[in-house]
């Protein structure tokens, strides 16, 4: 995989690493030319950013996990990176979970927006069933060997009252209006109101802009210096998340 190297500091490598993977058919360089990158900067964060190019056609050939892994988690971890973050936008948030799925605690966080997060008819069968807390995974053998047969009983992991420890932290983004977002929502209702942020709006950059920014505020990314500083952008400018609660999902 092609990568290029976006430093917090040009002087000095951070002690974090967010990886971000593009969406289909999207090219890597676009988080730059979307302020993602910036939105880092802005917030003073030590925190350095990986663009990799993750072609979507890694994902029909079931090799982005085994890629990504080998390709790009291990080296930044040999190069002395001690906090790895996944950043993934549409099949790039897909990715993002399915790789955790394949290496079970090999990153420290995951940001999803927009993912894509399998087909409609397996976030049917479980809105039916009432839910991810009332789903019950069917066992035995399966019709296919397709991921998202997995993802979804992985997702229920994040219900547990005391999450294991080799679980890592799932910040979930997404418009109202996405075309994935039926799926979106169950998955909503699996994690701490704190980690879900919404917006009006569909599946396309203005949203995943804003969505990364009111996201970005709260991770527990370290910044630089000895405390963490706000934005150059005033608050009132910018407008304020809409978190998913509860009954926000339920609606």
């Amino acid at each position: 995989m092609k990568t290029h190297l976006q430093p917090a500091n040009p002087n000095e490598q951070s002690d974090t690493l967010l990886v971000f993977l593009p969406g289909a058919y999207l090219k890597p360089d676009e988080f730059e030319r979307e302020g993602f990158i910036a939105a880092v900067r802005e917030r003073h964060l030590a925190a350095d950013a990986l663009l990799v190019d993750a072609d979507v056609s890694y994902y029909y050939e079931q090799t982005l996990s085994e890629r990504l892994h080998t390709e790009v988690i291990e080296p930044q971890r040999a190069r002395g990176y001690k906090s790895i973050w996944l950043v993934g936008i549409s099949i790039g948030g897909f990715g993002a979970l399915i790789h955790e799925l394949a290496r079970p605690g090999s990153v420290d966080g995951i940001v999803a927006l927009a993912p894509y997060l399998g087909r409609r008819v397996l976030g049917a069968e479980i809105r039916k069933a009432g839910g991810l807390r009332a789903w019950q995974a069917p066992t035995g053998p399966q019709a296919d060997e397709e991921p998202d047969r997995k993802l979804w009983p992985f997702f229920q992991q994040y219900l547990d009252a005391k999450p294991s420890k080799n679980l890592p932290p799932l910040y979930l983004g997404f418009g109202l209006d996405d075309r994935f977002a039926s799926n979106h929502k169950l998955l909503a209702d699996a994690l701490p109101p704190g980690r879900v942020f919404t917006i009006e709006g569909g599946h396309d950059w203005p949203q995943w802009r804003q969505l990364w920014r009111n996201v970005l505020d709260v991770l527990p990314l370290p910044a630089i210096g000895r405390s963490r500083q706000p934005a150059t952008q005033p608050a009132a400018a910018a407008p304020q998340p809409t978190r998913a609660t509860p009954w926000a999902i339920a609606a």
